[in-house]
């Protein structure tokens, strides 16, 4: 397997590990997304594939940079491809958005296995408006109760912020292999790992257990500078 992880609601099919499968040595570095160096090399880069999703015939492409958690950041995410969609008339089709989650932010992309594991929301210091720890993925699942198509419909999709509903809506959340690195290396030495897992363990086990859709690529700041020079992607983040 090479580097592309889960690929899920944004309609481009579905890969990956079977969660909590374990690995032989021999295989670990392949099946893993991005391989198991620190630094991911091109062999384990799946460049055609990133190209295709990332590369593909649209009149607007955003790339939305995200390192310290904000809450509201996904909010404007939606809010700008409503704006595209409904105020200036773009096709749906004709919008990509790529949301480049590094840092605290990066956690939108992990599933609850490893939030619950990791006890990312206390590693991170990230609280609910209650001031409570978050414990488990909570920007993820989709919150639309309403079926209407009526933009202004609070209770509609798209007025939904959530990691599933701006998937359905063709946006791609990128994971940082360099970030995942890291930050294992912070669990480990801070005890949020268990006992006898090193670095390159948590590692691969945060890569193999991303949500569906999530893609990992080999470093988000080197990234941002690929889309914005190959592809053109308008560059927004939010402090």
């Amino acid at each position: 397997m090479k580097r592309l992880t889960f690929i899920g609601s944004s309609g481009l099919g579905a890969a990956g590990l079977a969660l909590g499968t374990a690995l032989a040595p021999a295989t670990a570095a392949e099946a893993v997304p991005g391989g198991t160096n620190l630094v991911e090399r091109r062999a384990n880069f799946d460049m055609a594939t990133f190209d295709r999703i990332l590369g593909r015939s649209a009149q607007y492409r955003m790339l939305w940079e995200a390192v310290a958690y904000v809450p509201t950041f996904l909010n404007n995410v939606k809010n700008s491809i409503n704006g595209l969609t409904f105020g200036f008339g773009a096709d749906p089709s004709q919008v990509v958005t790529a949301v480049a989650g590094h840092g605290p932010s990066g956690s939108y992309a992990y599933t609850d296995y490893v939030w619950q594991k990791y006890r990312i929301g206390e590693y991170f210091g990230m609280k609910d408006a209650e001031g409570t720890t978050i414990a488990k993925n909570v920007f993820l699942a989709k919150r639309a109760t309403s079926t209407s198509e009526d933009p202004d419909d609070e209770h509609g999709s798209y007025q939904d912020t959530s990691v599933e509903a701006l998937q359905s809506r063709g946006v791609t959340f990128l994971t940082c292999h360099t970030a995942v690195e890291e930050q294992s290396r912070g669990l480990v030495k801070r005890g949020f790992a268990p006992t006898g897992m090193s670095a390159s363990d948590v590692a691969a086990d945060i890569l193999t257990h991303l949500v569906p859709g999530a893609l990992v690529v080999p470093s988000m700041v080197a990234t941002i500078g690929v889309l914005q020079q190959r592809y053109r992607y308008a560059y927004l983040t939010i402090q």
